[in-house]
């Protein structure tokens, strides 16, 4: 894919990106060239998991559309939507008169993955990509089961686009006992190899399908900290697992502290109206996430921020404390999902409540047009 540098002017970052793929040219070790991220012209998301449902409520926003579908099927009263911890979306861009279709993380089961992308219209056949955003069980559950019942339908190329090598690591959750953590699953790459699933590795900024564009490693330079969740295992073992030895060694071949060091937001510049940035989970922060977006793209608008935000723990004082970083970037909309929590929604509404959006399982969001 040829990508054209049109302006040469240095981001510097903590992290020596380039844009994946395009041939650009290094200026510095903590430094890339700007180059032109795709335009779309409309951008529909639909919000295939998440934790709950409410129902459909009259309402408008200047600045998106917002359907909602019925929480039993149109097609079938025994089917309804499944709601659970976890997150999937479908994306749907158009440049013209070109589409392309991606799901975005695959939610925590294949029936609930499944059975929502049924009711909601998403077919599988007219699927171009998929997006990993990191390897939390939540958001890859779906994953596997979803391309065995599918595989045959879906794209010979298919691609499944990963923050890195981060994204197969073994990980722990807590059990419910203090001091003690149970396995939490680990993403299989040899069950991909023989689904035939391509893997790129988006550590640097990757533009995908030539419609959206991924952060690559997020630079963590803001006040955000990861806020506890796993442990990982940097090791592979049994051939699952990530091979990292560098932190293996670090970590003396124990589970540590989970930073998801290769966790990566994707994004869209959507036309006349700047970025939409999509954090699935936010671990990295969503002001890091946001600054690395505009960072990689040198787009500057912000149009607007969805996804989940990982703040349900987060006390008071942080969210507030969130909620006026992001007013810096003045986006038009904010949507929270999933692990965002709700004293999130209570902060934007206390200090940046024109700009919120709530949604739930089962809403569309539809951009530009």
């Amino acid at each position: 894919m040829a990508i054209q540098i049109t302006n040469r002017r240095q981001f510097i970052l903590g992290s020596s990106a380039l844009l994946a793929g395009a041939g650009l040219t290094t200026f510095g070790i903590q430094s890339f060239a700007v180059t032109k991220v795709p335009t779309v012209d409309t951008l529909d998301i639909k919000v295939l998991v998440d934790s709950s449902y409410d129902t459909p409520r009259p309402g408008t926003n200047k600045w998106v559309k917002i359907k909602r579908t019925p929480f039993i099927s149109s097609k079938d009263y025994r089917k309804a939507l499944h709601n659970e911890w976890g997150l999937a979306l479908a994306l749907e861009s158009k440049i013209g008169q070109n589409s392309k279709s991606m799901l975005l993380d695959f939610g925590y089961t294949p029936a609930a993955l499944m059975g929502n992308m049924e009711i909601m219209n998403v077919k599988p056949e007219q699927q171009h990509a998929m997006i990993l955003s990191h390897g939390h069980f939540d958001h890859f559950g779906g994953l596997i089961p979803f391309l065995q019942a599918n595989r045959s339908k879906l794209p010979a190329d298919l691609t499944l686009y990963v923050g890195g090598e981060d994204n197969f690591c073994n990980r722990k959750t807590a059990s419910g006992s203090p001091g003690h953590f149970a396995d939490w699953g680990v993403l299989d790459r040899r069950e991909l190899d023989a689904l035939k699933v391509k893997i790129v590795y988006c550590e640097k900024p990757t533009i995908i399908q030539g419609h959206a564009f991924t952060t690559g490693v997020i630079n963590r330079g803001s006040f955000e900290k990861v806020i506890p969740n796993t442990l990982v295992e940097f090791s592979k073992k049994n051939g699952i697992g990530c091979d990292l030895p560098e932190l293996n060694s670090k970590a003396e071949g124990k589970f540590v502290k989970d930073d998801h060091i290769h966790e990566h937001c994707t994004a869209y510049n959507l036309r006349d109206r700047g970025l939409i940035v999509i954090s699935s989970c936010g671990h990295a922060g969503i002001v890091n996430s946001v600054q690395q977006a505009i960072n990689v793209s040198g787009v500057k608008k912000v149009h607007a921020i969805l996804g989940g935000f990982h703040l349900f723990p987060a006390p008071n004082d942080y969210l507030t404390q969130t909620v006026e970083a992001l007013k810096q970037f003045n986006p038009d909309v904010v949507i929270p999902l999933h692990c965002s929590g709700p004293g999130f929604v209570t902060a934007m509404q206390n200090l940046l409540n024109d700009r919120l959006v709530t949604s739930t399982t089962g809403t569309e969001f539809q951009f530009g047009g």
